[in-house]
């Protein structure tokens, strides 16, 4: 039987391709699109029929998945948060204030249309099919189907990353569910405008719902020291539960007491179990998050302390991580010429020329800059330079140029005012407005810019000296040119076009709709092309220079155009070597003809991701300077998946929803705490305070020195485990008196030894070699051939195929509970338990025979002359001397008359003497 693959969940959504009619009668509630207040909605007992009938749905339970067993396992759950209670209490405080913010996102209130009456209700109280008033200023309560609109935008930002607001109506033209026009997603802002909309999901069913869902769904791997502490722990508890079994058995027959017997197996269990360490480690964890919180970096899992000093591969996204966010512009290409916007450069490449504000096109782009932008000031009675944009960064980088340079910039939008837009999204990449600018043929002017790619693609004639002329392939060729010099230097690059709508077919007052539409979508003159750049944050490059150093490869996975990418990451020295095709291009060679050992940096497409196969992915991972362009969210899930299973430790920065599911699946989910979604920074296990990549780094040396710490503690811990084993042994075996009791085991190790364990949380690194130093589990070749070697045998150990050894993503199949109880029977599985593990683990065999061997056996050694010698040097409160020698103790432990018990009779050693007390 193969082991089961895992579903791939998706989000459940597909009214908005419903017709409005269809919609009302799915959810059984009366509706007027027409006229929306006349719509009667559902009646009161309607609602709470629909609240018992859908009780499930609404609450986000499915009562297939989530049978009696589930209740077992809450209450198993629940004994065991209760037992641990004081442990965890720090650790669920700091989890509630990180929820307090999603939970902030949940609109309390909402209007809806009972029994033909508009009523304000708790969210809460919504059922499938009541019909809501959403109006600007509130959040959407739940899922809508809008039936009716008016002016209508809302936000949605947080959830699907798209900066502008996003105009929504009862009509619908995108497949992309999250970009429907006719559904308003729970928790969105309605910016402007009010709608009438359909409940179609409520609870856990949202989208946002299903984003948690699918957040929740992505197990996050087991840490390195997890899994080591666990083995180890699992190691020593079979050796203490057997050395009890077997000396309690002796002990049984020795003496035939079963008490005795008993008391004596408690004993060496106790004995062997290092009481002390699971609260030993958790406050050197919780000493080091406190000075990792100093340095701005938030640890909410304190697991991750260490994961981050172990990590191998570190995702980052570039905009606001690597860079600032500050959008400059920096050249113009229009009218086949090339111009810098640097105004104060004196020596300028060849290639460009001074800024010139009568050069052909520029007006031109300053005016689309100024007017097709949400853009704006905050405030317009002060200079300019002192003025604060609000807007997305792109937008305002361009916004500010034109307002440098237009000096009517503060009228521009009254003199030529706004009739139709539609704002940037994904689906497009380009952002549209209509304005009444009067021209030679008409009275409205269309302004566009977005994508060049997709600018060019919809424009027939080309801006030269001022007259549209008809694009020829050497424009083209010329645009490529250009374009890519802007991409290579590092730079964002947006195109411009706009188109004079003759007045014969638009006329002054007609009315734009996008469905239908009736505005023009080719035809369009392109204007020309203007780059802006996003300068690296400071102490980036020093960063990645460090984290190379300390073996650790940064890769960057980012939205932006390849050539963007690639030139940002030379910028900041994430990419030194060259590509196959710069090596083409240097070498003058075929790219066919150069083999990969030769190249060790590359760049992936995002629309390769989905094509690549696993002889692929392989090729990229072994490149020491990976970056991806033109990703998605749900690329970078997919790329996190895969570095795993080649036995990558995966850090992840992220701070959309849509980053969630990789912040949640990676090894150390890095959210932003500036930029950082509340979903995001709930899925994530560290929050860089700052939005400073440079922190990591600041990180990765306390996560490396805390495990070297953790690993002396540990060492020194278990010291003490012979010295208080072996006593009890030599009480039965030999026997002699127990030197130590069970009580002071406990006291021994929850006492002296607790706290003097916690010094080493203070221990500084040695030297500076903890950054010098490779990750202390290294991918190679080697390692991850091993890996897929092992995931193989365990799948035909446990009866399954070999072919079936890993999924789709790469990542190993789950096996199900017999297929695992069969591999534990299989001889190969066992021999691999005790292989020498790659790399450095914390609680490794020379650590181990150092702490039990050699130290504890001086320390019993120490310990046993000690007591040998107060037992014959001794002296009572009068002065008498002991006297025992080991072979009267023996024979005092021997004899029948118990002779260190209360009230015994005098004992006479070997030597003669009476011991009277």
């Amino acid at each position: 039987m193969p082991p089961a693959k895992k579903e791939v969940k998706k989000l459940d959504i597909d009214e908005h391709t419903l017709p409005i009619e269809k919609c009302a009668e799915r959810y059984s509630t009366k509706i007027d699109p027409n006229k929306p207040t006349a719509s009667f909605g559902l009646t009161q007992s309607e609602a709470e029929n629909s609240t018992e009938n859908n009780f499930f749905s609404i609450t986000g339970i499915d009562p297939v998945d989530n049978g009696i067993a589930t209740v077992y396992v809450g209450i198993v759950i629940i004994a065991v948060a209760v037992l641990n209670a004081l442990i965890e209490f720090v650790q669920l405080m700091a989890s509630e204030k990180a929820l307090a913010g999603f939970l902030n996102m949940i609109p309390s209130k909402s209007q809806v249309i009972r029994d033909g009456k508009l009523k304000n209700l708790p969210a809460a109280e919504l059922v499938l099919g009541d019909i809501v008033f959403v109006r600007m200023g509130d959040k959407v309560p739940a899922d809508i189907f809008i039936i009716a609109a008016t002016d209508f935008k809302v936000d949605n930002s947080s959830l699907t990353g798209e900066a502008e607001p996003q105009e929504r109506g009862p009509h619908n033209s995108m497949q992309n569910q999250l970009e429907a026009t006719n559904l308003a997603f729970n928790s969105t802002l309605a910016v402007n405008g009010e709608a009438y909309g359909i409940v179609i999901r409520c609870g856990d069913n949202t989208v946002l719902g299903q984003i948690a869902g699918l957040t929740q769904s992505e197990h996050k791997a087991k840490s390195p020291m997890t899994t080591e502490i666990n083995n180890f722990v699992a190691t020593i508890g079979t050796v203490a539960i057997l050395s009890a079994i077997i000396f309690f058995i002796i002990a049984q027959v020795n003496t035939g007491k079963i008490s005795f017997a008993l008391n004596f197996a408690i004993g060496v269990l106790v004995a062997w179990v290092p009481e002390g360490l699971p609260a030993t480690v958790t406050m050197l964890l919780t000493i080091a998050a406190k000075r990792m919180a100093a340095e701005k970096v938030l640890v909410k899992d304190l697991r991750g302390v260490e994961t981050l000093g172990a990590i191998t591969l570190l995702a980052t996204d570039k905009t606001g991580t690597l860079t600032r966010n500050q959008m400059t512009a920096t050249n113009f290409w229009c009218g086949l010429k090339l111009y810098s916007a640097n105004l104060s450069a004196t020596n300028l490449p060849s290639d460009e020329k001074a800024f010139d504000y009568n050069g052909s096109g520029i007006q031109e782009i300053l005016h689309i800059s100024a007017m097709c932008s949400r853009a704006r000031f905050d405030r317009t009675d002060v200079p300019i330079d002192q003025r604060t944009i609000t807007g997305d960064a792109t937008e305002s980088g361009l916004f500010r140029f034109a307002a440098q340079k237009l000096n009517d910039i503060d009228q521009l939008q009254d003199k030529y005012p706004k009739v139709f837009e539609i704002p940037f999204n994904s689906e497009n990449k380009w952002h549209m407005a209509i304005h009444k600018k009067p021209h030679a043929t008409g009275k409205l002017t269309l302004f566009m810019k977005g994508a060049p790619e997709r600018i060019l693609r919809i424009c027939s004639t080309i801006l030269k000296d001022g007259e549209a002329i008809t694009m020829e392939q050497d424009h083209q060729d010329e645009f490529t040119r250009s374009y890519e010099y802007m991409a290579g230097k590092g730079h964002r690059v947006l195109a411009f076009a706009m188109l004079n709508l003759p007045e014969s077919e638009y006329p002054e007052n007609i009315e734009f709709k996008k469905e239908p539409k009736n505005y023009p979508s080719t035809g369009l003159c392109f204007v020309g092309l203007a780059s802006l750049e996003d300068p690296p944050k400071h102490g980036v490059r020093e960063a990645i220079g460090r984290c190379r150093e300390a073996g650790i490869k940064i890769m960057m996975v980012t939205g932006d155009h390849p050539l963007t990418a690639e030139a940002i990451g030379r910028k900041i020295n994430l990419m030194l070597s060259d590509t196959k095709d710069l090596h083409a291009k240097k070498t003058g060679r075929a790219i066919e003809s150069i083999a990969e050992s030769e190249i060790h940096a590359i760049v992936i497409h995002g629309e390769r991701i989905d094509e690549l196969t696993d002889a692929d992915w392989d090729n990229i991972f072994s490149k020491d300077e990976i970056i991806f362009a033109r990703t998605s969210p749900k690329h970078k899930l997919q790329i996190v998946k895969r570095a795993q299973s080649l036995g990558h430790i995966v850090g992840v920065t992220g701070d959309g929803v849509n980053d969630s599911p990789a912040l949640k699946k990676a090894d150390l989910g890095i959210s932003m705490n500036i930029s950082g979604s509340d979903v995001s920074k709930e899925a994530a296990s560290m929050i860089l305070l700052d939005d400073n990549f440079a922190s990591t780094v600041k990180g990765v040396k306390e996560g490396r020195l805390i495990f070297v710490n953790l690993k002396k503690c540990i060492q020194y811990t278990v010291t003490h485990t012979i010295p208080e084993v072996i006593p009890f042994i030599l009480w039965v075996v030999v026997p002699i008196p127990s030197m130590i009791g069970s009580l002071q085991v406990l006291v021994v190790d929850l006492g002296f030894e607790l706290f003097a364990s916690l010094s080493y949380a203070w221990e500084p690194a040695e030297s500076d070699y903890l950054m010098k130093l490779p990750p202390r589990i290294p991918v190679s070749p080697e390692s991850i051939a091993k890996l897929r070697k092992r995931r193989i045998e365990d799948v035909e150990d446990a009866g399954g195929n070999a072919n079936d050894a890993n999924g789709n993503d790469g990542h190993p199949v789950e096996l199900t509970l017999s297929q695992k109880l069969k591999m534990l029977t299989s001889m190969r599985y066992w021999k691999r338990k005790f292989e020498k593990p790659d790399g450095e683990i914390m609680v490794d065999s020379n650590g181990l025979s150092w702490a039990y061997l050699e130290v504890g056996f001086i320390e019993f050694i120490g310990s046993a002359t000690a007591f040998f010698v107060v037992m014959y040097k001794g002296k009572y409160p009068d002065g008498t001397v002991f006297g025992l020698s080991p072979w009267d103790i023996r024979a005092m432990q021997q004899s029948p008359n118990s002779y260190f018990a209360s009230g015994a009779p005098a004992y006479t050693t070997l030597t003669g003497s009476n011991l009277v007390k």
